[in-house]
């Protein structure tokens, strides 16, 4: 059996956990499975997987090798992609990477439409807000906020999107509403830190000569999640500065509000971004053009 076979047999029964259904799904006998990983495991030296009576997981030997499995797969589908006529249509999985609230409130309720029009295409969707590793984790694409400093990445950008500084109606109850950049001295802030260095980002603001501010505010929470930024402003926790998309039903019913609308953060450049050394596939070409018209920034 080829050495891709092989990785394609692994990645099978490490998605699915259990070499009984991998067997399923590839349609093969289940011993031709077991015998698969065994012998990989046996060539490598090392133990990838953990066998018990109910359950598959891997080991950390296979978690590494199962993530250059997906990256080596993926660039045998591009290869072959490149030869394909145009009458075939693209196929195979696209793996993404999205910001939390973009991935839950724009993509993942329009996905449906995309899976309908390529019925071939499978979709890998990672949802968090972590600065993921293009390259090493295998990923295809992904969308990215603010101004980029990864050269090796190549960006297409969709536009900018409206930011305000909002707070939850109890909190301005409890602790009046701030009318210049000045009074936020005396207010409290959630802090939003970054997961790359662990450092609380500042209160930025945008004076009305056009020159970009920041300031430290206090905060007794901070947080690395939006979902979880913007929960804890529900929670009349501090101000907190988020990109207005997706915020309407929480400023209309009242929940939340924008405090200083004079003074809000720039707009937060968006983009998609992809490896350097990688050709867009078929697939992943139209995911791009796909995600870029659903985000309707341009």
């Amino acid at each position: 059996m080829d050495q891709f076979r092989v990785m394609q047999i692994f990645k099978a029964v490490a998605d699915a956990r259990s070499f009984t259904q991998a067997a399923e799904q590839l349609d093969l006998p289940r011993p031709t499975v077991t015998n698969a990983v065994q012998a990989i495991e046996q060539k490598l030296g090392v133990r990838l997987l953990q066998r018990t009576t109910r359950k598959v997981s891997l080991t950390v030997e296979g978690m590494i090798y199962l993530d250059r499995c997906t990256a080596l797969l993926s660039e045998l589908e591009d290869v072959n992609a490149l030869f394909l006529g145009d009458g075939r249509r693209p196929s195979g999985t696209i793996r993404v990477d999205l910001p939390e609230r973009a991935a839950h409130h724009t993509v993942i309720p329009a996905l449906p439409d995309f899976l309908r029009q390529y019925p071939d295409i499978d979709v890998r969707l990672g949802s968090n807000d972590r600065i993921a590793d293009l390259v090493g984790e295998g990923i295809d694409c992904a969308i990215r906020g603010g101004v980029l400093r990864d050269s090796t990445l190549i960006a297409r950008r969709l536009g900018a999107m409206e930011q305000v500084n909002l707070a939850a109606r109890g909190y301005l109850e409890a602790h009046g509403r701030p009318q210049t950049p000045a009074d936020l001295a005396h207010h409290q802030a959630v802090n939003y830190f970054s997961s790359l260095t662990g450092r609380d980002l500042p209160w930025e603001y945008v004076d009305e000569h056009g020159a970009v501010k920041t300031l430290t505010l206090r905060s007794r929470v901070s947080v690395s999640s939006t979902e979880a930024y913007l929960a804890a402003c529900r929670a009349g926790l501090g101000l907190i500065q988020l990109p207005r998309a997706g915020l309407d039903g929480l400023l209309a019913s009242g929940e939340l509000e924008e405090v200083l609308p004079q003074w809000r953060p720039a707009p937060l450049p968006i983009s998609i971004v992809y490896a350097h050394n990688r050709h867009l596939s078929p697939r992943v070409r139209v995911f791009v053009d796909w995600l870029a018209h659903v985000m309707r920034l341009e």
